[in-house]
């Protein structure tokens, strides 16, 4: 197979994989009053991308979802000034779905792939959580009823990314058992 062929076709999958996530991302189970919801498996497209293409074709990837959720569904942010807003856009946005495109990272270490798959998916969910936490306690923070920052965001962000996470771990482990193959490094 050609290099360009190749690239190609990562680059199909990858606007496909974007694709799939948008739709996902819109098929909502729960919302949260000032942003996050739970999903029917958004993050799920991600992490396939990760495993199947690496970290460097995963932040790719959560680089251009980032974009495109941006467009889709802009807040914009409780203060005017300009370093609330570049916060917002890098933590809510940006290096939170890059995060995503790390799973494959932290699936590295484990021989058993199912464990790896379980450990990467949960390890990226719970960087874009870091993400949302950091950006509620940093840029947010003024939307705590009276809460010390750090306890709203926890518990706001938790509230949707805990159970978030958890799907999608669960939906790639049950994933790897019926189909492994999916998981495979692709050659390139």
């Amino acid at each position: 197979m050609s290099k360009t062929y190749s690239k190609t076709r990562i680059l199909v999958e990858c606007a496909l994989m974007i694709a799939i996530g948008t739709v996902l991302s819109n098929i909502k189970f729960f919302t949260m009053p000032n942003g996050g919801s739970i999903t029917l498996l958004s993050m799920l497209p991600f992490v396939l991308v990760s495993f199947r293409h690496g970290a460097k074709w995963g932040l790719f990837t959560g680089f251009v979802n980032a974009c495109l959720q941006m467009i889709m569904g802009f807040y914009p942010p409780p203060a005017s000034t300009f370093l609330y807003f570049l916060g917002e856009v890098l933590l809510d946005y940006v290096l939170a779905f890059m995060a995503l495109g790390l799973a494959e990272l932290f699936a590295r270490p484990f021989k058993n792939r199912t464990v790896g798959v379980a450990v990467g998916t949960f390890a990226a969910g719970f960087l874009r959580f870091m993400c949302s936490f950091l950006s509620g306690v940093l840029v947010w923070g003024n939307l705590n009823d009276g809460l010390a920052a750090w306890t709203y965001s926890l518990t706001y962000n938790g509230s949707y990314m805990l159970p978030e996470t958890l799907l999608t771990m669960v939906a790639a482990v049950l994933l790897c058992r019926v189909a492994p193959q999916i998981f495979d490094r692709q050659a390139r």
